[in-house]
């Protein structure tokens, strides 16, 4: 999503300031084409749906990279080994004038580096939590990256005190507006009681987060009963007729988008990612779970570096959102948690507070001008490759 809106962004930035302005050569060389129009901006890379509908050739597949886990990963290394030199095998083929990664830092690292060697300018949209835990690892964005793109206000301060060039251009999501089905339509689509509450199921992206955290959602959502309509997004990087068979027979309808049934939604039960900020972006009171295989729980806990596990938690500095991490993530600990939020009063109150205090601090310093935050990430990317090609 993050791709598609940057690629957007960029073709319209470009349109605005034109080959004159990035100091492009008036003829085509084989070091830097010159290019006449936003058309004329190609791109190719890793990515999904949404990325080739904004007109991003992927020669490799996003959801082919989503692993998660320390040991989970192991048995993917030589699939993933294969699909990263394909697409360093491409560049080499292309030779592009820039490269953006996104987010995903075991494999992204390792392709700046590859960039690096080359010679091509590297930009990092959607910093790696390095804060987090591995700090050690900021040495590798000092190194192979030329530019960081942070989403999150305090990374800004933590990369630049740690030697990398660093900007806050704001969360993309922070801007969103909300989704204008209206209630009655989207039942009449779905097949929904407009009437009865409905609890939105978000476990994961990714097939091990799904296997890990589905089945106790479903308990979850089995013992709250049929008072309730439930909701579970199926995530682009899913395939629907997985999803479906860990859903079953248990009453719970699958959607095609995360917002409009967040926006909908009473409440949900939510995996630790994205997905939290998308629900406070929606205003959605949540309760945050999540789990790993006890082996990657044992290996990774000692080396986490912050308080909280909850993005939202940790913009606001508070607990805004309970979370319900490894043996905390029980159905009737979800249960529990969720009956609070869901009738007004000042649990849910404070909670919504809370996820507007979120939505604030996830804004750029300079809102007020109205670009997006991809819009402002286009810019100093087309910055730094009129810097380079000026270089």
């Amino acid at each position: 999503m993050y791709g598609a809106q940057l690629i957007e962004a960029l073709r319209r930035a470009y349109a605005h300031v034109g080959t004159a302005a990035l100091g492009c050569p008036a003829e085509r060389s084989s070091a830097a084409p010159a290019l006449s129009s936003a058309s004329d901006l190609e791109f190719f890379g890793v990515g999904g749906d949404r990325m080739r509908a904004a007109g991003c050739d992927t020669v490799i597949e996003a959801k082919d990279l989503a692993v998660v886990g320390i040991t989970e990963i192991l048995s993917h290394l030589p699939k993933i080994l294969s699909l990263y030199k394909n697409l360093i095998a491409e560049a080499d083929r292309r030779q592009p004038d820039l490269a953006i990664v996104i987010d995903s830092p075991a494999f992204n690292w390792r392709v700046a580096r590859q960039m690096k060697k080359r010679g091509i300018p590297t930009v990092y949209y959607v910093a790696p939590q390095f804060w987090a835990w591995r700090q050690g690892r900021v040495r590798l964005l000092r190194d192979y990256i030329d530019k960081a793109l942070v989403i999150f206000p305090f990374e800004e301060k933590f990369y630049r005190d740690r030697g990398v060039d660093a900007t806050f251009v704001g969360h993309p999501l922070a801007e969103m507006s909300h989704p204008a089905v209206e209630r009655q339509d989207y039942a009449r689509e779905h097949r929904l009681d407009r009437d009865k509450p409905w609890i939105v199921l978000m476990p994961g992206s990714r097939v091990k987060e799904a296997r890990m955290n589905l089945p106790t959602i479903m308990e979850a959502a089995g013992q709250l009963g049929s008072a309730y309509e439930f909701l579970l997004p199926v995530a682009p990087t899913l395939e629907r007729t997985f999803i479906e068979k860990l859903v079953g027979k248990a009453s719970i309808t699958l959607v095609p988008e995360a917002l409009p049934a967040l926006w909908h939604a009473r409440a949900g039960i939510i995996a630790s990612g994205t997905a939290t900020v998308e629900a406070a972006m929606m205003a959605t009171p949540f309760v945050m779970v999540y789990r790993v295989s006890p082996l990657t729980y044992a290996l990774g806990r000692w080396r986490v570096k912050v308080p909280r596990f909850a993005m939202v938690n940790l913009i606001a500095e508070q607990e805004v959102v309970p979370e319900l991490v490894q043996h905390d993530f029980t159905a009737g600990n979800v249960v529990s948690q969720i009956k609070k939020i869901l009738p007004d009063g000042p649990a849910r109150d404070a909670m919504l507070e809370g996820l507007g205090r979120v939505k604030s601090r996830l804004r750029s310093p300079d809102q007020g001008n109205g670009l997006h935050p991809a819009e402002r990430a286009a810019g100093t990317v087309l910055s730094q490759l009129k810097a380079d090609k000026r270089g």
